[in-house]
């Protein structure tokens, strides 16, 4: 699939508020027949535009209050360091998020813990896990906005 139209954009729009609507209710707000609007979601599937649908959990009523950013000086620079840190923070459930960015820091990690205690537990486990040249944290004080959606608006356009 490699042109998103308008009905498309209307489509994954909602379904990236409510992936939870009735078809019917889907249907009529993009404008489309419920097997249409089925048939849609399907080839959007199938062409891997739609990965999963999940359900958004609030973090503090799971436990989870403090949402921290850590900023990592690689150690070292070569793929069998980069190996074993993908492998660390993959299988560390706590961390919700890991980039490679360009600037001073090599490594952006975001994570979800309980307080500071379990933010320090988590650093230990990394630490031990793989060899880091600098590490630093932030803690996220307010959420002024947080949104999974994407900006659809000129999606897939030519």
């Amino acid at each position: 699939m490699s042109i998103i139209d308008d009905i498309d954009r209307k489509l994954l729009t909602e379904l990236q508020r409510d992936a939870g609507l009735p078809l019917e209710e889907l249907g009529n707000r993009v404008g489309l027949s419920r097997n249409a609007c089925w048939r849609r979601i399907k080839a959007l599937e199938a062409a891997g535009v739609i990965r999963a649908k999940v359900a958004l959990l609030d973090p503090a009523a799971v436990g989870l209050g403090l949402e921290v950013f850590i900023q990592v000086k690689a150690a070292a620079h070569d793929a069998a360091w980069l190996e074993k840190f993908a492998r660390a923070t993959r299988g560390t459930p706590e961390v919700t998020g890991v980039y490679r960015m360009t600037g001073d820091l090599d490594y952006l990690i975001r994570a979800r813990v309980a307080d500071m205690a379990d933010y320090d537990r988590l650093y230990q486990t990394l630490i031990a896990r793989v060899p880091m040249g600098d590490v630093s944290a932030s803690f996220v004080m307010e959420e002024i906005k947080h949104t999974t959606e994407l900006p659809l608006a000129r999606a897939g356009q030519r």
